[in-house]
C-alpha cells in the first residue's frame, strides 16, 4: 500500500524515537511504501528548524526510506471539491495525484471531519487508525 506522509508525521518522526517513528518502521516492515513531496518535507524542515534543529539529521534519515513523488500542481477542479482549508490543499491532492491510498496525518483541527473515510480513492488516517488498519 502507498502511504503519503503529512508533515506533522515527518516532524514527529524526525523530532523523536517514539510512537510515529516506531509506527513508520512497522508500515516499512509491512511492506507498505510512505510517500512524501517536496511540499510536506520544507514544512517539516521549516518546524524542525523552528523548534529542534537537531532532528533535521533524523529526518534526513527518514526520507531516505520514503518514495518522494513529484510535486504537481493540482487542477483547479481537484482543488475546489477538497473539503479542507486552502493551506492543506496540497497535502491530500498530493496522495490523490501521486496514486496513494492512504493519507496519515496527525491534523485532528482540520483533516479530522476526513479521518476514516475515503477522499477521491485516499482513505485519511490519524496515526493510531493507522496502526489499526494497516498493521
Amino acid at each position: 500500500m502507498r502511504i503519503f506522509l503529512d508533515a506533522n508525521i515527518l516532524f514527529s518522526g524526525a523530532r523523536s524515537d517514539g510512537a510515529i517513528r516506531r509506527l513508520l518502521a512497522l508500515l516499512r516492515k509491512a511492506g507498505h511504501s510512505a510517500c512524501v513531496d517536496d511540499f510536506v518535507i520544507e514544512e517539516a524542515r521549516r518546524n524542525l528548524e523552528a523548534k529542534n534543529s537537531s532532528a533535521l539529521l533524523d529526518l534526513d534519515s527518514l526520507l531516505l526510506t520514503m518514495e518522494r513523488l513529484p510535486t504537481l500542481r493540482p487542477d483547479a477542479d481537484l482543488l475546489a471539491s477538497i473539503p479542507l482549508p486552502e493551506k492543506d490543499h496540497p497535502v491530500l491532492a498530493a496522495a490523490i495525484r501521486g496514486g496513494c491510498d492512504t493519507l496519515i496525518t496527525g491534523d485532528r483541527t482540520h483533516f479530522g471531519a476526513l479521518f476514516g473515510t475515503v477522499f477521491q480513492g485516499v482513505i485519511v488516517y490519524s496515526p493510531a487508525q493507522a496502526a489499526e488498519a494497516l498493521l
